[in-house]
């Protein structure tokens, strides 16, 4: 059975060490078959927001099909990306969905691959401003995460330049500029990477 891992986020340009070598083809324009929305904040980026599905809210997007190799197993593909997503690739750990709250979805069929895994973990953020996921930015981007640019900031200049787009994504770029005098993401970065 071939399987596709379906990226709408940091998941489309950096796949990880293990995922990469896995990948056979890349399939741009993929519909995501649920709404997202900066609606997490991520442990693992100092408290940054991250996209996230979402019941109310948010909008489709589209993505980018991670077509795997046809020898992976589905288990070995949940498995990697399972790792990449819990930051803790190359430790062998296979995924439990008793231990982690991250999930998979699966979409048989979807651009046409036999079976294509969506994974997330859950949405932390119900309704949120745009002003209060620049704060968020912010504040991360101030210390060691902002300096190995896994920040708020960095994050979301990645989801725009992949040409992901939500009903927050304009008013939170904006709100990061505005809150820190910049023109641009990379120049909101260093402002706040220096104020840290």
């Amino acid at each position: 059975m071939q399987v596709g891992v379906l990226a709408y986020g940091s998941l489309i340009d950096d796949p990880g060490a293990e995922l990469a070598p896995l990948i056979v083809e890349r399939r741009p324009g993929i519909e995501t078959p649920f709404r997202i929305e900066f609606a997490r904040r991520a442990a693992t980026r100092a408290g940054a927001p991250t996209l996230a599905p979402v019941e109310l809210g948010g909008a489709t997007v589209t993505g980018v099909l991670l077509v795997l190799d046809p020898a992976v197993p589905v288990a070995t593909a949940k498995d990697v990306v399972a790792r990449r997503e819990l930051h803790v690739v190359g430790s062998g750990v296979a995924y439990d969905p008793a231990a982690t709250p991250l999930r998979f979805a699966e979409h048989p069929g979807l651009g046409g691959v036999e079976l294509v895994l969506s994974v997330a973990l859950p949405a932390t953020l119900v309704e949120p401003t745009p002003a209060e996921l620049a704060g968020y930015a912010i504040a991360s981007a101030q210390g060691a995460i902002g300096a190995a640019r896994k920040d708020g900031i960095s994050y979301l200049a990645g989801v725009r330049a992949a040409g992901i787009a939500t009903p927050l994504t304009e008013p939170y770029a904006a709100a990061v500029l505005a809150a820190t005098g910049a023109a641009s993401l990379d120049e909101a970065w260093r402002r706040a990477l220096l104020a840290g």
